[in-house]
């Protein structure tokens, strides 16, 4: 990263974060609060299941931006003329192989939590939980 002509190397935690995407984070936000407000309607909000349903949403996001990145950059589609924000493998900052470590801790961790989703809601949340990894490695980095 530069700064008035003068190279600035970022802390290991705010590379991470700046990989995390914040901007995009919302996609996963949105639609846990929808899911929240409907179930506020019916009286049948549980604290807990918001809350791992939040950090699970988040997750998949996070991952599945980490695997953006890291598929753009093997593929070449993020170089020196990319226009946008900052790519952490591309730029150097994260190299390609601690990003997949990446990418398998923070998608195990939604698993984890996935675990207590699929406990209180059973199979379909089983299968939108496959689904959304799948979706999420598939997005830049699969056949289609």
């Amino acid at each position: 990263m530069e700064q008035s002509g003068v190279a600035i190397t970022p802390s290991r935690a705010r590379v991470w974060f700046l990989a995390s995407r914040p901007p995009t984070l919302p996609a996963a936000v949105v639609p846990v609060l929808v899911g929240t407000a409907v179930g506020v309607s019916q009286s049948s909000f549980h604290l807990l299941v918001f809350v791992a349903a939040m950090v699970a949403a988040l997750l998949i996001q996070i991952a599945t931006n980490f695997a953006n990145d890291l598929s753009d950059f093997r593929s070449g589609a993020d170089n020196e003329e990319r226009v946008g924000p900052l790519r952490v493998a591309q730029s150097g900052l994260i190299t390609p192989g601690d990003l997949k470590r990446g990418i398998i801790v923070t998608f195990g961790l939604a698993m984890l939590v996935g675990l207590y989703l699929i406990y209180i809601g059973g199979w379909p949340i089983l299968l939108i939980g496959v689904l959304s990894i799948l979706s999420g490695l598939a997005y830049t980095g699969g056949p289609w």
